[in-house]
C-alpha cells in the first residue's frame, strides 16, 4: 500500500478490523471471490494473510475433507475417451459454423450499425479490448488484424493509451476507497465521495465519475433487510406520552432516543440497546447481551449518562412502549438521572426514527448482524464498530459532520430538502438521518 506521497506502508494485523476479517472470509468461503482476487480487490499484504484469517474465523474444517484419490489406467482411458467424443463432437459443430462464417459476420456487422444508430452507442469504438483479446488468440499481427477490420494503427494506440489512463486512475481511486472501507467496510458511495473528495478533486474525478469506477469495480454497496420484532408493548406497565411530537430539536443532549435491535442469528441470538442523541446522532451508550431483559437497557443507560457533556442541560428520553423502557427498574433510574420520560403513541414508523435509522445504520454498514460470533467477539465488534459510527462517519443531517463532531455543536441546523412537513417529521424521517 502507498501513502499520499507514494511511499510504501506496511500493514499490520491492527490495521484491519474484526468484522473486515470476517467479511473477507465469509467471501472467499461461499466462493464469491478467490483468495488472490480478495487480496487483490482489498489491497491487503501478504500471501498468507487471508489464509490465515479462515484457519481463525473460517465456519469450515477442512480437516474432514478426503484427499483426492489417483485414477486408475482404465479410468483414465474412459476420461480421454470421452473428451475425444467431446472434441469429435466439438469440431462437427466448428466446421458446420465455418461454412457459415461469412453471412455471419455481415449479420453482426448490420446489427452494430443498427444498434449504434438507434441507441447512439459508439461500439466500434470499444475496440481495444477485443482486439487485444482476438490478436493473442488468433495469433495474428495487430497491422493484419487492423486491416481486417478497418482500424486505423493509430487510432488504436490513442484509444489503448485512454484505456491505461483510465485504469491507472481507477487504480487510485479504488485504493482511497479501500483506505476508508477498512474501518467501514460498507459506507455508502456518497459518503465515500464526502470523505475522499479532497483527494478526488486532486485527480480530476467528479461525483459522476467516481460511481462510474465504483460501479465498474463492484465496489457499490447493496443494502440488506433484516426483520425481527423486538418490542413487546402488550404489558400492564404505565405507558407515557409522546413528548417529542412537535418539538423542534437544535441542541445536543435535548432529547436522547433509545431502542433495541437483533444481531446474531436465530441458533445464537442477541440484541444490541443503544442510546442515541437525536441532535448530533452520536451514539450515547450501547449494551451487547444475548437477553431482551431490560438489564442490558440499563446499563446502556448508565453508560449514556456517564458520557454526558452538557450535564445542566434538561433532557428527555425517548423510546417505543417496549416492556424494557416501560420497567420500573428503567423508569426509576430515568427519574434518579433527572430525565424526562417520553414515549411512542402508535405504531407510525416515523415516531421513534432516529434510533431505528441509527441501527440500520451499524447493522448495514457494519455488518455487526452478519456472522455466527460468540458473545465476547461480537462486543468486540460492535466496541469497533460504535468508535469508529461517532468518530468518523458523516451524517447527511449533520451537515456531513461525523456524530462526535456535531455533538460540540450548539443550535446549528438541519440540512433539508423537505419545506411541506411538520417540525417532527422534518427531523426524524429517515431519509434525512444519514
Amino acid at each position: 500500500m502507498e501513502n499520499k506521497e507514494g511511499q510504501y506502508v506496511k500493514r499490520t494485523q491492527k490495521d484491519y478490523t474484526l468484522a473486515f476479517k470476517l467479511q473477507v472470509v465469509s467471501e472467499v468461503e461461499n466462493g464469491e471471490i478467490g483468495l488472490k482476487a480478495a487480496q487483490r480487490k482489498y489491497g491487503i499484504q501478504g500471501d498468507r494473510t487471508i489464509r490465515t484469517w479462515i484457519e481463525k474465523h473460517g465456519q469450515y474444517d477442512k480437516s474432514y475433507k478426503l484427499r483426492s484419490m489417483k485414477k486408475s489406467p482404465e479410468q483414465e482411458l474412459m476420461a480421454l475417451r470421452q473428451q475425444l467424443k467431446l472434441l469429435e463432437k466439438k469440431n462437427r459443430r466448428l466446421e458446420k459454423e465455418l461454412n457459415q462464417a461469412d453471412k455471419k459476420a455481415l449479420f453482426f456487422d448490420m446489427m452494430i450499425d443498427i444498434a449504434e444508430e438507434e441507441f447512439e452507442i459508439p461500439i466500434r469504438k470499444k475496440f481495444t479490448r477485443t482486439v487485444d483479446k482476438f490478436q493473442k488468440e488468433e495469433k495474428i499481427s495487430l497491422s493484419s488484424l487492423c486491416r481486417l477490420v478497418g482500424i486505423n494503427r493509430q487510432k488504436y494506440y490513442r484509444s489503448k493509451a485512454k484505456v491505461r489512463s483510465n485504469q491507472g486512475l481507477a487504480e487510485k481511486v479504488v485504493a482511497l476507497v479501500q483506505e476508508v472501507r477498512n474501518k467501514m467496510p460498507r459506507l455508502g458511495g456518497r459518503k465515500l465521495y464526502h470523505l475522499l473528495q479532497a483527494e478526488l478533486k486532486a485527480l480530476g474525478v467528479g461525483r459522476d465519475k467516481f460511481f462510474t469506477i465504483l460501479r465498474a469495480n463492484n465496489l457499490l454497496v447493496r443494502p440488506r433487510k433484516n426483520y425481527h420484532t423486538t418490542t413487546n408493548s402488550f404489558h400492564h406497565y404505565r405507558k407515557h406520552k409522546n413528548k417529542i411530537a412537535d418539538l423542534k430539536i437544535y441542541r445536543p443532549e435535548q432529547v436522547w432516543v433509545s431502542d433495541i435491535t437483533y444481531i446474531g442469528t436465530r441458533e445464537n441470538p442477541m440484541y444490541l440497546a443503544l442510546v442515541t442523541d437525536a441532535y448530533s446522532k452520536q451514539i450515547m451508550g450501547y449494551d451487547v447481551s444475548n437477553s431482551l431483559s431490560s438489564i442490558g437497557s440499563i446499563r446502556a443507560l448508565k453508560q449514556a449518562a456517564k458520557r454526558r457533556q452538557y450535564p445542566n442541560e434538561e433532557l428527555i428520553h425517548h423510546s417505543d412502549r417496549g416492556i424494557q423502557y416501560c420497567s420500573n427498574d428503567y423508569q426509576q433510574l430515568l427519574k434518579k438521572l433527572g430525565i424526562s420520560c417520553s414515549m411512542t403513541e402508535s405504531y407510525d414508523p416515523y415516531a421513534n426514527a432516529v434510533a431505528e435509522r441509527i441501527n440500520g445504520i451499524l447493522k448495514q454498514e457494519f455488518i455487526a448482524d452478519f456472522f455466527h460470533l460468540g458473545l465476547d467477539a461480537m462486543k468486540k465488534i460492535v466496541a469497533q464498530s460504535i468508535d469508529i459510527y461517532n468518530q468518523a462517519r458523516p451524517h447527511w443531517s449533520c451537515q456531513f459532520m461525523p456524530p462526535a463532531e456535531m455533538h460540540q455543536q450548539q443550535e446549528l441546523e438541519y440540512k433539508s430538502y423537505k419545506k411541506k412537513t411538520t417540525l417532527a417529521q422534518d427531523h426524524l424521517k429517515p431519509e434525512l438521518l444519514n
